[in-house]
């Protein structure tokens, strides 16, 4: 009768809202994987955060840490731990990773989390730092034989990612010594700029660089209007396809 078809619609209506409603929270949010941004300023800069942060909070739930509340419960909830660039020597590394907050990140990454390492934080994945690179390690570019920049300062490096030519912001960021990885990106003498290994994604210039890096004459032209920002986006969509 009537009633019968009002019900009947009306449940068809609950069912569908129900349904979609449920489709929106699975997709954004039960399946939007966290990534840890380590923030210990300067040495895992501000700048170099925002930067990650403005370039895959879109896709990604971001939260920050630091060494102090690196526990095994925090790591728990975390897909991907985030090392952004920053300033000073990558010693300073040793002031803030006593041998068990380091030990939980190498465990976390043996356990299949992820790891991403900019400038700094690349250099940290090496066999100094948290040695989670097994027959790979990260050395400085401006040192290579070859390299084509051969002092440390704010600059751009010509490189080539997946066959297509940019100028990325670089500041004495790092290249990669083995052969047991992925090359992404080379620097113009054909060394590996950008690497994943694994969960281990691994870069050595800024694609995550804001515009006021660019604030200095030689500099201006090469701001890349958030172009390298969906490389870097890229590049940790990437690392959660293994």
């Amino acid at each position: 009768d009537w009633s019968s078809d009002v019900c009947s619609s009306d449940l068809v209506s609950i069912i569908y809202a129900f349904y979609s409603h449920a489709t929106f929270l699975v997709k954004y949010v039960v399946f939007k994987p966290t990534i840890a941004l380590y923030q210990h300023h300067p040495e895992a800069s501000r700048d170099s955060g925002a930067g990650i942060r403005l370039a895959l909070e879109n896709k990604y739930n971001i939260v920050e840490f630091d060494e102090k509340i690196c526990t095994d419960e925090f790591l728990s909830g975390i897909d991907m731990l985030a090392f952004p660039g920053g300033m000073g020597d990558a010693d300073k590394y040793y002031e803030f990773f006593l041998r068990k907050t380091a030990g939980r990140i190498a465990n976390f990454v043996e356990s299949g989390g992820k790891y991403l390492g900019i400038c700094m934080g690349a250099y940290w994945a090496g066999k100094h730092y948290f040695d989670i690179l097994n027959g790979t390690d990260a050395v400085q570019y401006i040192k290579r034989p070859t390299a084509d920049i051969r002092r440390s300062y704010g600059t751009v490096a010509p490189i080539t990612w997946e066959e297509t030519g940019y100028n990325m912001y670089f500041y004495d960021g790092c290249t990669f010594t083995g052969n047991d990885f992925d090359t992404v990106a080379r620097y113009a003498n054909g060394d590996p700029m950008a690497i994943i290994k694994g969960k281990i994604g691994l870069i050595g210039c800024h694609p995550e660089s804001l515009s006021y890096w660019y604030n200095y004459p030689y500099l201006k032209e090469h701001w890349h209007q958030q172009q390298h920002h969906q490389l870097l986006l890229d590049f940790v969509n990437r690392l959660f396809e293994f």
